[in-house]
């Protein structure tokens, strides 16, 4: 019987289920969206046991679909949306609240305490990442503080947290396995990415009990197996990774230097930076790419807030556009932009700025701008704040950028891809199978079971679609990124000043 490698990934607003065959091809797939809950404004929170039975339904429906059973299925692997956690009881299973999700802003003061408090230095040091209520630990404290009873059920040891793989794996394998992997332990602010451990410092800081933690584990090995509850029998669970670091190995950024950003509604930039970790002197953030073979790789990263939500924007707001395809052919019905800048900052502005009182605007405006200098303008933004990213990048790292592997929904439009190469001065490499994230999960947990023998057979399955090289003329192109500067530059001097 021919084996698949069954990949889930648990994403922000769906759930995905995917079944790969030994060339990495897409064998049969299911998705379901799931309830996103908004309790007040700024807080976003998922029912975590929604999310289980959702998860589970897809698996099921994939191999329904290619009419398979799980004798088949060689191993499961995981990706999921980082940072959002969940804390539940460990004798019944059952969640305290509902899943506090990574958009979820209602720690931001206590972060600014934390900030104003003088912790900023020491828990960048450890754990790479900067004081936000992105990251999961201070959800957790406030969980402990305001469920009723929580931190004294805490402290008693009756409580368990998890980021959502950890959520997955505890049901998958009936609560035999509390366990998480180091990607996505290094985005909770509690992990040190130096000693691979959990942090006795920050937790005590956070005041959360260390018995409420998993284990962390590599991001690719057999941690045990999903009851036959799960799938009709016993499988194999053999990998772990969050979504942007999954996209990374699934792009075989293997070797250090090699970057992918993965274009949707913002962007999300990766660089491979080897086995030391290096702390970002320019705004970006450091984290564990993937562990594997008993050898830790890092990461730096950028996020960009508005990459192809811009898009939406000219279609939703300005009304330009009827659909998102139709942006590429109306920015192409002019040479250029006509010396118009957008700058994207409808949610303040993300790396390398960090500027959370910008506001989008627009510059360069003339009596002879048309809306097709306006959608050539947010095209073009898109690749100037990946240009940014990019830069800060090679800044940190000292490694200069030859290629940038790309995936994403914006991954079609033509002229960006070309534009990108353009303003990089480098190839930017579209692949064929753009599931990136999704392969990286079935590629870790495919080698920790042999399905696949080493990275080296792994990277003779991925394919380019298409490689965008530079091609204009790079004096021309040196213009307009300054032009681009001098935009920002003016936004961030707006966003300062008061009258």
């Amino acid at each position: 019987m021919e084996q698949y490698i069954l990949a889930l990934d648990q994403g922000t607003t769906s759930c995905r289920a995917l079944l790969f065959d030994k060339d990495g091809n897409i064998a049969a797939a299911a998705q379901q969206e799931f309830t996103q809950h908004f309790p007040e404004p700024g807080w976003v929170e998922h029912d975590a046991g929604e999310i289980w039975s959702v998860q589970a339904e897809v698996a099921r429906k994939t191999l329904e679909k290619k009419g398979i059973q799980a004798a088949q299925i060689a191993a499961v692997g995981i990706t999921n949306q980082r940072e959002t956690v969940v804390v539940w009881d460990r004798h019944t299973g059952q969640p305290i609240h509902n899943a506090i999700v990574w958009q979820d802003k209602r720690t931001a003061d206590y972060c600014e305490s934390l900030k104003a408090d003088g912790h900023q230095d020491r828990i960048r040091q450890k754990t790479g990442l900067v004081i936000d209520s992105y990251f999961s630990g201070t959800k957790v404290k406030w969980l402990l503080d305001h469920v009723p009873g929580a931190r004294k059920r805490a402290e008693a040891g009756d409580l368990l947290m998890g980021t959502i793989d950890t959520w997955l794996i505890w049901q998958m394998s009936e609560g035999a396995l509390h366990i998480t992997d180091t990607t996505n332990a290094s985005r909770t602010l509690l992990f040190n990415i130096h000693t691979l451990e959990w942090d006795a410092d920050l937790l005590s800081l956070l005041d959360i009990p260390a018995s409420m933690l998993p284990e962390v584990r590599a991001s690719s090995e057999v941690y045990g197996m999903a009851a036959a509850a799960f799938l009709g029998s016993p499988v194999p669970i053999a990998g772990i990774a969050g979504d942007q670091q999954a996209a990374l190995f699934g792009q075989m950024c293997t070797r250090q230097g090699m970057v992918k950003n993965t274009y949707g509604t913002g962007c999300f930039m990766l660089m491979n930076i080897g086995h030391e970790p290096i702390l970002s002197q320019n705004n970006l953030l450091t984290s564990v790419g993937w562990t594997l073979g008993g050898k830790t790789t890092y990461v730096l990263e950028g996020s960009i807030f508005i990459a192809g939500a811009v898009v939406q924007w000219l279609r939703d707001g300005l009304k330009i556009i009827a659909s998102s395809a139709e942006v590429e052919a109306l920015a192409t019905s002019v040479p250029d932009s006509g010396g118009v800048y957008l700058v994207p900052a409808f949610a303040g502005l993300g790396a390398p700025y960090w500027n959370q009182q910008a506001r989008g605007t627009i510059f360069g405006l003339t009596r002879g701008s048309t809306d097709a200098h306006i959608a050539r303008a947010a095209i073009e933004a898109i690749a100037y704040q990946t240009m940014d990213v990019l830069r800060a990048m090679e800044a940190d790292s000292g490694i200069p950028i030859k290629e940038l592997r790309v995936d994403g929904g914006a991954t079609v439009n033509d002229l960006l891809m070309q534009f990108q190469a353009d303003v990089l001065q480098a190839n930017t490499i579209r692949p064929k199978i753009v599931e990136t994230t999704v392969m990286g999960a079935a590629f870790l947990a495919g080698l920790a079971v042999g399905y696949w023998k080493d990275t080296a057979e792994i990277s003779g399955l991925w394919e380019s679609d298409r490689v965008f090289q530079p091609g204009a003329d790079p004096k021309v192109i040196e213009a307009k990124i300054l032009g681009w500067k001098r935009a920002v530059a003016a936004l961030e001097s707006w966003s300062r000043s008061t009258l």
